[in-house]
């Protein structure tokens, strides 16, 4: 099954709200993605908001787009080290 992008939303700064075909439904986080001569434009988040479902993932005005994969895979890397405990730093309780 190739991987798809149902839905998208726009959350806040440069994250959005993604679901896809699989059924998983994840939050990713672009500021940091935002590189090159193709991207630099959605740095202005009113840019960055006008983006709308082209064939199977997200497209910005100026043609922009990022590969459905790469989001999935971005998004779970993001996940991952958001629900990762925090260290006490080997400090004794």
């Amino acid at each position: 099954m190739f991987l798809e992008i149902t839905q998208a939303s726009y959350i806040n700064d440069f994250k959005l709200a993604l679901k896809f075909n699989n059924g998983a439904e994840m939050t990713v986080d672009l500021a940091n993605e935002l590189t090159g001569s193709v991207f630099t434009p959605l740095k202005d988040k009113n840019k960055f908001k006008k983006f709308s479902i082209v064939f199977n993932t997200i497209e910005w005005e100026n043609g922009a787009d990022f590969a459905p994969e790469y989001l999935y895979e971005l998004a779970k890397h993001q996940h991952q080290i958001a629900s990762e405990p925090k260290s006490d730093y080997g400090l004794v309780k």
